[in-house]
């Protein structure tokens, strides 16, 4: 019913504004012509003066107009610092990050390194090419192809060395270039690892090496890489075995599935390439006799070296700029994750003072009551000092939500700690005489490591303290190695026991 009036009281005022707009339409043509037609019967000097006059005074309107048709609500300081810090990073926000990430302790080293490799690598003025591969895709061979004079050493088996191998190459035009040997990526677990990853990043431009068509997890590899936004050439290797027809059906259909990708990394090329080498044939003699001979079969690399140089030529500064963020991304990254095990490691300590302060408190508790009160206190100063150390802001409303939370899911497991907890007082004779409440301090401690633990959680996956996902958590945490949290904790309450027994004597 009532949405009903609602609708028809909103009808009838998009009628009115729709005769009000019309009647205001029609009101102004009527002016302006009328204006017209006077200005038509005066002297021209006086008609021409008049428009400009007209003209002149109707500016201020206009540009007012055009102010509110272009206005736009200036972002929220959040907005825009989440869109600063969204933006590609360069060697000021870096060296910001650094200084920040030192004041925290955590171990800047790693990206100090990164931006000393960039350096040296600008300095030499030299283009850096990073070549992957499985292990038997033929990089060594490609190498040597490209390199004659080089001497390439690696294992017999796969994955028994993660070195990397660098080698000076000249492209046709005479530019320098750095060849990287990546180790086979199938050493890598069959996934893009760290390392593969972070030589990438650094390098100008990459060239993966394939043999026919791509399988699934080449095209994994290949999309992996082609995501890192750096130029990409897929070199189709040992072409001299296929007829001309094969290999342009081969080629064709790399082209067809890398197509896609194009679409977001248009710097993707594709070159067939054959390192040579040795080659079985059939021969048949004077006698009509079949035999087997090995002939010498000269390497085809000329496809791979016109690829690599047009991308010189044609991207030779966003090659250079493509590679200086890619190395200002890996070192924010390795400041990542320098942060966060800086803060892991503090986070810990925090909560593991907490847990010793919830043991002390629950013994050094005498009325009835005060117990409830001090871990209270103690579990509040918990969240708030974890949130600060990851500078993610808290409100009071959310604290007492997530305790509240704590509490009724605590009273479901209180029976099983508690027994538990009696149960650890069994491996330390003569522990039951020391204090009352020994047992309950050992149920404190648990609970209290066990939010703390939760807490660090939240904040390390989600950036924000989320008082369901941490009290979900919190029974995963007070269910996980209960009867060695409880063993570790009961020692702790017997010295904590011990200790105030000789302050009271």
């Amino acid at each position: 019913m009532y949405t009903g009036i609602v609708r028809t009281i909103l009808l009838a005022l998009a009628a009115a504004g729709l005769l009000g707009l019309t009647l205001f339409s029609l009101l102004f043509i009527d002016t302006l012509l009328s204006i017209v037609e006077r200005l038509s019967h005066l002297p021209p000097w006086l008609s021409i003066g008049l428009g400009v006059m007209l003209f002149l005074l109707s500016l201020p309107l206009a540009w007012l107009v055009y102010r509110l048709v272009r206005w736009a609500p200036a972002r929220p300081a959040a907005d825009a610092a989440s869109a600063a810090t969204s933006a590609p990073p360069d060697r000021k926000r870096i060296e910001q990050r650094i200084a920040r990430a030192e004041t925290l302790g955590a171990d800047a080293s790693h990206a100090l390194e990164e931006l000393h490799k960039l350096s040296q690598r600008k300095e030499s003025g030299t283009v850096h090419a990073a070549l992957y591969g499985d292990i038997s895709s033929g990089k060594s061979s490609l190498i040597r192809a490209l390199l004659p004079d080089a001497e390439t050493v690696s294992g017999v088996i796969g994955g028994t060395t993660r070195e990397l191998k660098e080698y000076t190459w000249r492209s046709p035009a005479g530019d320098r270039l750095v060849l990287i040997d990546m180790p086979g990526l199938r050493e890598a677990n069959g996934e893009l690892d760290d390392l593969a990853s972070d030589e990438a990043l650094r390098a100008h431009l990459v060239i993966y090496l394939c043999e026919g068509d791509l399988t699934r997890t080449q095209m994994n590899d290949i999309g992996a890489l082609a995501a890192l936004g750096k130029p990409l050439v897929i070199a189709i290797n040992k072409i001299d075995r296929f007829a001309p027809q094969d290999l342009e059906m081969i080629r064709a259909r790399v082209d067809e599935r890398i197509a896609p990708l194009r679409e977001q990394n248009p710097r993707i090329a594709v070159a067939p390439v054959s390192a040579g080498g040795k080659q079985e044939v059939v021969v048949i003699g004077p006698d009509d006799i079949e035999r087997r001979q090995l002939r010498e079969t000269p390497p085809q690399v000329d496809a791979l070296k016109q690829a690599v140089q047009v991308m010189i030529d044609d991207s030779a500064e966003t090659l250079e700029s493509l590679r200086d963020t890619s190395v200002f991304v890996l070192a924010e990254r390795r400041l990542e994750r320098a942060i966060a095990e800086r803060r892991r490691e503090q986070a810990q300590v925090i909560v593991e003072s907490g847990a010793k302060k919830a043991v002390a408190g629950a013994l050094a508790a005498i009325t009835p009551g005060t117990d409830l009160l001090i871990q209270g206190y103690i579990a509040t100063k918990l969240v708030k000092d974890l949130c600060e150390l990851y500078e993610v802001p808290v409100r009071k409303i959310d604290i007492d939500q997530l305790l509240q939370l704590i509490q009724s899911r605590t009273r479901h497991v209180a029976a099983l700690v508690l027994a538990i907890a009696g149960n650890a007082l069994k491996a330390f004779p003569g522990a039951g005489t020391l204090a009352g409440g020994i047992v309950h301090a050992i149920a404190y401690g648990i609970i209290i490591d066990a939010l703390g633990k939760a807490v660090v959680s939240s904040l390390e996956s989600r950036g924000a303290l989320r008082p369901r996902v941490a009290a979900e958590e919190f029974k995963e945490y007070v269910g996980e190695n209960l009867d060695l949290s409880a063993k570790q904790f009961a020692r702790l309450a017997i010295e904590e026991a011990r200790r105030l027994g000789r302050r009271s004597e």
